[in-house]
C-alpha cells in the first residue's frame, strides 16, 4: 500500500462545493491508518466467502434489515437528534440540516428500499454473453462482484443503508466512510444493518463503518490499493479534485450536480413554471435540484415575472444576468454563480438568445449530471436530447427524477457523472464486473 505523503482529505461540505480543509500532519496518525487498514483487511477476507452467499441469504438479510430499521426507529431518531443539535450549533444551513434529518417517514423509506432491493434480480452469475465456439469451447461471460468497495459520503445518513444493501446484494464487501456531521446517525444505522446481515448468515465484516471522524481516514481509505477495489465518493467538485490528487484506488465519482432547465420559446408556460418550481423547491439540498434556469428571450418577459414571484414567495433567493434583471429586479449573478452548486434555495437565471445558446451555456458550466428542456417543439426536444452530454437528459420533466428508485434500479449508491463503466444512478449492475468461464474437453490451441 502506498504511504500517505500528500496530505489528507476532508469529507466534503456539499453545501458549498469545498472540502472542510486539509488536516494537519499530526492528524494523519498511525492509529487512524491502522484502523482503516484493519477494516480493509477484514473486508478483503469477507469478500471471498461473500461471493458464494446465495440469493436467498442476501434477501433474508435485506428483509431483516428492513424489520430492524422500523422496529428501532426511536433509537435511530435519538441518535440523529444528536447530529442535528450539533449541526445547529455549528451553523449548518437549513438545507444541510434537511439532508441530515431522519424521521419516521425517511426511516420507513430506507426500510422500503431494503425490500425493493431484495425484490430485484440478483446480478451475480447472470450470463450476459458468450456461447459455443466453432472449435467446441463453451464460453460464458458472467457478472461477478467487484470485491471490496469504499463509499465516501457526507451528511445524508440514508446513504449508510442504501450503499450497504446494494453492495450486499451485488456480493461486495463495503467500507462506509460518512461525514462527521452524521456520525451518531451512521453509527446507529451501521450497527443495525451489520447485526441483521450476520443474523441472516452473511459473512462477518462484509459491512463496516469507519468510526473515527478524523479526516485522515478518507485519505487512508483512498490509498488502500490491493485491499480495496473501488472507491465511490459522493460529494461535490471539491471532494472530486482533492481525492483525484491522492487516491491510488480506482474511483467512480458521484460528484456535483449543477443542473439546468431551459425554457424554450414553444414551452407550455404553466407547465414550465410547475417544472421549474419543483426542480428548485421540492428538495433543494439534493444533487439533482435545479441550480440555473435558462429562458428563451422571446418568452422571458411573459414567464419571468410570475415565475420569479412564485419562487420568491417560497423563499428562493434569485440571482440574474443583465437581461433577466431588465425584466425582474433581483441580485446580480456573478461569473461564479454559473459554476456553483448551491444545494439551497438559491437560483441563477439567464435569458438566452435561443436553444443553441442554452446548449452552449450548459456545455460550459454543466457538470454532466441532469439537464432539462421545456418545449413543445419536437425537433428542438430531439436535438437537445442528442446534443446535451449529461448522465440524464429530460424533455418536459423535472431534474429531480434522476434517482435510482425513480429509474427502476431500487436504491442507488450514487449518481455517476463519469462516462466509464457506470453513468447516472448506480444500481446493482454498476457494482459488478464480469469474467469469462471457458469449458473445454482437452482443447489445445494450434
Amino acid at each position: 500500500m502506498q504511504a500517505v505523503t500528500q496530505g489528507t482529505v476532508g469529507v466534503q461540505n456539499h453545501a458549498n462545493g469545498h472540502t472542510n480543509g486539509h488536516a494537519t500532519p499530526e492528524m494523519a496518525t498511525d492509529a487512524v491508518r491502522e484502523q482503516v487498514l484493519n477494516k480493509a483487511q477484514r473486508a478483503r477476507r469477507a469478500a471471498s466467502p461473500l461471493r458464494l452467499v446465495s440469493t436467498e441469504i442476501k434477501n433474508r438479510a435485506l428483509h431483516l434489515m428492513a424489520e430492524k430499521l422500523v422496529q428501532r426507529a426511536a433509537e435511530i431518531i435519538a441518535a440523529n437528534e444528536k447530529d442535528l443539535s450539533a449541526g445547529r450549533a455549528n451553523g449548518l444551513s437549513e438545507a444541510m440540516l434537511d439532508r441530515l434529518r431522519l424521521n419516521e417517514k425517511r426511516i420507513a423509506d430506507m426500510a422500503a428500499g431494503c425490500r425493493q432491493v431484495a425484490d430485484l434480480p440478483d446480478p451475480i452469475g447472470q450470463v450476459i454473453g458468450g456461447g459455443p465456439r466453432p472449435n467446441g469451447l463453451r464460453v460464458e461471460q458472467v457478472r461477478v462482484p467487484l470485491g471490496v468497495i469504499g463509499i465516501i459520503y457526507e451528511s445524508r445518513p440514508n446513504v449508510t443503508v442504501d450503499a450497504a444493501i446494494l453492495c450486499l446484494k451485488s456480493g461486495n464487501a463495503v467500507i462506509l466512510r460518512g461525514g462527521s456531521e452524521a456520525i451518531h446517525s451512521n453509527l446507529c444505522l451501521a450497527k443495525i444493518i451489520e447485526e441483521a446481515a450476520r443474523e441472516a448468515g452473511a459473512p462477518a465484516d462484509c459491512i463496516q463503518l469507519i468510526e473515527t471522524t478524523d479526516r485522515a481516514a478518507t485519505t487512508h481509505l483512498a490509498q488502500m490499493s490491493g485491499l480495496v477495489d473501488l472507491i465511490i465518493p459522493r460529494g461535490g467538485e471539491g471532494l472530486k479534485k482533492s481525492l483525484s490528487k491522492i487516491a491510488t484506488v480506482p474511483m467512480i465519482f458521484a460528484a456535483g450536480g449543477i443542473c439546468h432547465v431551459f425554457v424554450d420559446e414553444s414551452a407550455d408556460l404553466p407547465s414550465a413554471a410547475n417544472i421549474v418550481f419543483n426542480a428548485k423547491v421540492q428538495r433543494p439540498s439534493t444533487c439533482n435540484a435545479l441550480e440555473t434556469l435558462l429562458v428563451h428571450q422571446n418568452i422571458a418577459g411573459e414567464i419571468l415575472p410570475s415565475l420569479t414571484a412564485k419562487l420568491q414567495n417560497a423563499g428562493v433567493e434569485l440571482r440574474g444576468d443583465e437581461r433577466t434583471r431588465a425584466i425582474v429586479s433581483m441580485q446580480e449573478a456573478t461569473s461564479d454563480d454559473w459554476d456553483t452548486e448551491y444545494n439551497a434555495l438559491i437560483l441563477s437565471i439567464a435569458v438566452v438568445d435561443d436553444m443553441e445558446a442554452a446548449i452552449a451555456h450548459i456545455a460550459e458550466h454543466g457538470t454532466g449530471h441532469s439537464e432539462s428542456i421545456i418545449t413543445q417543439n419536437y425537433a428542438n426536444a430531439e436535438k437537445f436530447l442528442a446534443q446535451i452530454d449529461a448522465a440524464a437528459v429530460y424533455v418536459n420533466a423535472s431534474t429531480r427524477f434522476t434517482d435510482g428508485f425513480e429509474f427502476g434500479l431500487g436504491a442507488e449508491v450514487g449518481i455517476s457523472t463519469q462516462k466509464l463503466h457506470a453513468r447516472g444512478p448506480m444500481g446493482l449492475e454498476a457494482l459488478t464486473s464480469t469474467k469469462f468461464l471457458v469449458r473445454g474437453d482437452g482443447h489445445v490451441r494450434q
